[in-house]
């Protein structure tokens, strides 16, 4: 996601030709232009430090099958293991409620809707820095 913004910018990049050549003539520089409307990837990732850290909550249901739960987990949380998989499903199911990921409110979303379009129950909160 992060490495797939083509559009970067290149400022004033220029060499100098060699020694041996006419000194001192510099080639064109070459400026890339962002397209309007777009982040360039510097900003994209400045967005994803500043933005405040989510959690992604997973909610007991007396519906969904555990195995199911544990698939629908690795397909919608990336690098979700199966071993984590299991263990955020058995927490959900022993305790009614288990943390899923801490992230950016914007991918925290997208996770939770995706998380409910698989028939899960899924909510997020903000990650406090502090406390017990």
């Amino acid at each position: 996601m992060y490495g797939q913004c083509a559009s970067r910018r290149k400022l004033g990049t220029a060499s100098v030709v060699g020694a041996g050549e006419s000194g001192g003539v510099l080639d064109k520089p070459t400026i890339e232009k962002t397209t309007p409307g777009r982040e360039s990837e510097f900003d994209l990732k400045k967005s994803k430090k500043m933005s405040p850290p989510y959690r992604v909550m997973l909610h007991n249901d007396n519906y969904n099958k555990r195995e199911y739960v544990v698939q629908v987990l690795m397909k919608v949380i990336p690098g979700m293991t199966v071993d984590i998989a299991v263990n955020v499903m058995q927490e959900a199911h022993v305790n009614g409620l288990a943390m899923v990921i801490i992230c950016a409110q914007n991918d925290a979303e997208d996770h939770c809707m995706q998380l409910r379009g698989n028939g899960l129950l899924s909510s997020i909160e903000p990650a406090s820095s502090g406390g017990c």
